[in-house]
């Protein structure tokens, strides 16, 4: 089926060497997945009670007390939210933005406002939160959460990503200690952590993406405390209902996240794979290396540096070019300001890497590889 399908929507052929990013469907997910979503999705359950058996089913899996589906990790963040201020008031929930919140300020480090696609502070405000930035662009303290504590406090959010400021933060550990202390609900956004019993210890309620690391269908996983998670679900009959996951989607995630228990780490493979770059180097003004994700996750990728004096163009250009071609190629380029883009294996398919290979030849090198 494959690029027919694309060819009958008029869609292009996309080589996904970006990670998993939303812009572009984020993961495929395996066949058994997909049969797990095709057998959930033809039959009738009650609803409710799927989300309780999942809930249930997911919590054990992760070794929190409660767990439940939402359709992605930004909604995961707006129920949250929503859950905590409202503590679980039916009419409040209903009523979200109507009523006056008293006690809605959510703290956040300035360096973990980020936009991942949209804005970090928009969901929390979706959720009937005010976030309360705390710190500095280059430094986030316990101090700085600490001092921002007051009457009017919900919850503290941390976000635990690749696109937060890494450079003097504190750790997650270290701002469930300030939460500990004070007796602040800790909300932690770990979106595409591949951890998921890590942050579920250092939290009351931990967000992941289902569709990342998992490889699951496009949804997201709420999990931690009970109460909060109970009162999470008072929220899938206010702002909820526009986030609703279907059945299929939930019979999907949870073959995924079976899955994933034994998913072999295939990181020294991919590194292996990206040594078919290397032969790019001979290209006047590029070089090219093997680094790992600046999260610290076990992720590598291959590094393209141009050198726009001796190769008569810059990476951003390089980088559009590869974008704007008959097969839209997607590098990860958060780094084009800084000369270079990164091509990360996890998501390529087929002969992919060829292709990325023989593209930078004929826009670098001027001529067909």
């Amino acid at each position: 089926m494959g690029h027919s399908l694309q060819a009958r929507y008029g869609l292009k052929r996309v080589i996904n060497a970006s990670g998993r990013m939303s812009i572009l469907g984020v993961s495929a997910p395996t066949d058994s997945v997909m049969e797990a979503m095709k057998q959930g999705g033809q039959q009738y359950v009650e609803i409710a009670d799927l989300v309780d058996k999942s809930g249930e089913y997911i919590a054990r899996l992760l070794g929190s007390e409660g767990a439940i589906v939402v359709n992605s990790a930004s909604s995961g963040i707006a129920l949250s939210v929503a859950a905590i201020v409202t503590a679980g008031d039916p009419r409040l929930s209903l009523r979200l933005h109507q009523e006056p919140v008293l006690k809605n300020e959510i703290i956040m480090l300035k360096g973990h406002n980020v936009q991942y696609g949209a804005p970090v502070e928009t969901m929390v405000f979706l959720g009937g939160g005010r976030v309360v930035e705390v710190g500095y662009a280059n430094e986030g303290r316990k101090e700085h959460i600490e001092q921002a504590i007051g009457d009017r406090t919900a919850a503290i959010l941390y976000v635990k990503s690749h696109h937060a400021v890494q450079k003097n933060m504190i750790s997650v550990e270290e701002a469930w200690e300030v939460a500990q202390r004070q007796g602040v609900p800790l909300i932690v956004d770990a979106a595409a952590e591949e951890d998921l019993h890590k942050y579920v210890q250092y939290s009351d309620l931990a967000i992941f993406s289902g569709s990342k690391a998992i490889e699951g269908p496009t949804s997201g996983i709420v999990a931690g405390k009970k109460k909060y998670v109970e009162w999470l679900k008072v929220q899938l009959h206010g702002i909820g209902r526009s986030m609703k996951v279907g059945k299929e989607t939930t019979f999907g995630l949870l073959q995924a996240l079976d899955e994933y228990q034994d998913k072999a780490d295939h990181s020294e493979r991919e590194k292996l794979a990206l040594e078919a770059l290397q032969p790019l180097a001979g290209l006047p003004g590029v070089s090219v290396r093997i680094v790992q994700d600046e999260a610290g996750r076990r992720i590598f990728r291959g590094r393209i540096q141009i050198d726009s004096s001796v190769a008569g163009m810059d990476a951003k250009n390089v980088n559009d070019q590869l974008r704007e071609g008959v097969i839209a190629v997607y590098t990860r380029d958060y780094g084009v300001k800084q000369g270079y883009f990164d091509i990360d294996p996890r998501s390529l398919q087929g002969d992919d890497l060829q292709v990325i290979v023989s593209r930078i030849h004929e826009i670098v090198g001027g001529e067909q590889a």
